[in-house]
């Protein structure tokens, strides 16, 4: 068994970031994983980079799994790595042209972010989150495109689209220290944190608004430069649509929810023409 041929404990990490991410099962059809299990590595390992740094409710432990990212991350050049991931990523080339210091900026984003509190507004939110997810997106251009290529669009893109899957948590994080609406619009709409977990019009117009301001944000990043991985593309084809369309929905809430796991012909397309682009820019 080789590398280049997820199984095992490598797939076990490709099937959580699938879990969450279900119409990336479709990108694959045009990411050969058998000649580019590098690409499929990295996906993986921005959802464990992710997973530990807004998944676990104790920042502590939350520290801890990513203090060993960090060790983990600043030796693979030189020993290989000891996760399955990381020996995948750097059995590649690519990451040997890739500086160390993309590969830590994650990790040390994730773990600056781990007490912060709710955003005031929308574009503290959109600057807080582009710490990590900016981050992520540099790391990730790198791989697919090269150091010198522009990470400002896919930063943006992956900002957008953590501020839009947060909404499927609102309820489920009402309780946190880091709110999926910011302060200001928490106030325009009279809520409490309580009031996140009922369905009622306040927090449906709070979502409309919250969505209405995410499609604007991204309408406005397709100005951005910089190349996207097909993976990215893929997610910000969705994001986008999906957040014009519940902010005009009746339930923006049960909109998301149902949105995220659908796919057909059009995800294929867009995944095709994703592919598509990535083989041009990077050709």
């Amino acid at each position: 068994m080789t590398a280049a041929e997820p199984s095992g404990p490598l797939q076990s990490y490709v099937d959580k970031w699938l879990a969450v991410q279900p119409r990336q099962r479709i990108a694959l059809a045009f990411v050969d994983g058998a000649r580019y299990p590098g690409h499929i590595a990295l996906a993986a390992l921005e959802q464990e980079l992710l997973s530990a740094a807004y998944g676990i409710r104790e920042p502590q432990v939350a520290a801890v799994k990513l203090n060993w990212w960090a060790e983990e991350l600043s030796g693979a050049a030189a020993s290989g790595g000891r996760h399955p991931l990381t020996q995948v990523l750097f059995d590649d080339e690519r990451a040997q042209r890739v500086p160390a210091e993309r590969w830590l900026a994650p990790v040390l984003a994730g773990m600056a972010q781990l007490e912060e509190g709710t955003a005031a507004d929308f574009e503290a939110q959109l600057a807080a989150g582009g710490q990590l997810h900016g981050a992520l997106a540099a790391l990730e251009t790198a791989w697919w495109y090269g150091e010198a290529a522009s990470s400002d669009k896919a930063a943006r893109v992956a900002t957008l689209s953590h501020l839009l899957f947060a909404l499927l948590r609102v309820e489920e994080d009402a309780d946190r220290d880091r709110l999926p609406l910011p302060m200001a619009r928490m106030a325009r709409y009279g809520l409490s944190r309580t009031d996140l977990r009922k369905d009622t019009p306040a927090r449906e117009q709070a979502l409309r608004a919250q969505l209405g301001e995410l499609a604007a944000a991204w309408r406005d990043g397709a100005q951005l430069p910089g190349p996207l991985s097909v993976f990215r593309a893929l997610e910000s084809d969705t994001g986008r649509a999906l957040a014009r369309r519940a902010a005009r929905a009746t339930d923006p809430l049960a909109t998301l929810r149902t949105g995220l796991s659908r796919s057909g012909f059009g995800t294929a397309w867009q995944a095709w023409r994703a592919a598509r682009q990535w083989q041009r820019q990077a050709g």
